[in-house]
């Protein structure tokens, strides 16, 4: 795993230049990224208060960028361009047979500076957790290969990226364990945009600032394939700059993560919706704790 180390480290460099190397580009109004966070996969970390007890440690009014579902012909590359004419950068939370059908897209998110992390090849209606364990980690597996090779990297043990996020937020303590011993880390998010549901562009936007006003800060969850989205993007990172909110990258690298505790008395959010949405039978067999990292056995 030391290889694999090294070139997520140079990795991480690289795309940590990449705000500056381009800062000629942008304009003093651009948004831009404000600091980068390298994330370390190893250190065996579930984050994202939605649904997990943890989160990074942003300052007040920081902001990470996450998109999910993608890539979409049509509505991806309207949020590429947003975020492009901000100097922008963001983590795609790509499904499998998408990148494998839009193989351009996906080098376009990587060669913008972006991340194409991992949500599964299929994208399971039924969810992961409905599944067995091998043929979710098949599908997992199938996922990263998928989205490997459509961004161009050579076929290796673990994804160039080592970010995934369950479909539906419908993780197991063993798929989260299994993840995290191959050094890959696992996302939830803090707030969201209910893009998921019909509404206008402007509706989302009003939904989704008002959301982080009460907030402060926190990591951020869209997806890019949905056309209020795509339509809405200039505008919330234009109001993210005119509201004094900064936007923070993050990309594999070495720890120590910065992570702060979720206070006493949390709850998954997710877990609520999940158990709405799939009954007995979809509820976590094992509890989240409050400690660092999955419950182990």
């Amino acid at each position: 795993m030391h290889v694999l180390s090294a070139l997520f480290r140079l990795t991480a460099a690289l795309l940590a230049i990449i705000p500056a190397a381009r800062a000629a580009e942008c304009s003093p109004q651009a948004l831009g990224v404000s600091r980068v966070i390298e994330i370390d996969g190893g250190e065996r970390l579930a984050l994202g208060l939605q649904t997990y007890p943890r989160t990074l440690a942003l300052a007040d009014r920081e902001v990470v960028l996450t998109f999910d579902d993608g890539p979409a012909h049509g509505a991806t590359e309207r949020v590429l361009d947003a975020l492009k004419a901000e100097c922008a950068r963001a983590t795609f939370f790509l499904v499998g047979s998408h990148a494998a059908e839009s193989p351009a897209l996906v080098r376009r998110i990587v060669a913008e500076g972006h991340n194409a992390g991992h949500h599964s090849y299929s994208h399971p209606a039924r969810t992961l957790r409905l599944m067995s364990e091998d043929a979710a980690q098949a599908d997992i597996e199938k996922g990263f290969r998928a989205v490997d090779a459509a961004a161009g990297f050579p076929p290796a043990d673990s994804p160039h990226f080592p970010f995934f996020r369950f479909p539906g937020f419908a993780d197991t303590p063993e798929l989260v364990r299994w993840l995290e011993d191959r050094d890959v880390a696992v996302f939830g998010a803090d707030l969201w945009a209910s893009d998921w549901q019909e509404m206008t562009p402007r509706a989302e936007l009003e939904l989704v600032m008002s959301r982080l006003e009460a907030a402060g800060k926190g990591i951020v969850l869209f997806h890019d394939p949905r056309p209020s989205t795509a339509a809405m993007m200039p505008d919330f990172l234009h109001e993210l700059k005119a509201r004094g909110f900064r936007l923070v990258h993050i990309v594999p690298g070495d720890g120590p993560t910065p992570i702060v505790h979720a206070k006493p008395g949390w709850t998954s959010a997710t877990e609520a919706i999940i158990a709405k949405t799939l009954g007995p039978k979809g509820l976590r067999s094992e509890p989240q704790e409050e400690g660092r990292g999955v419950k182990s056995q």
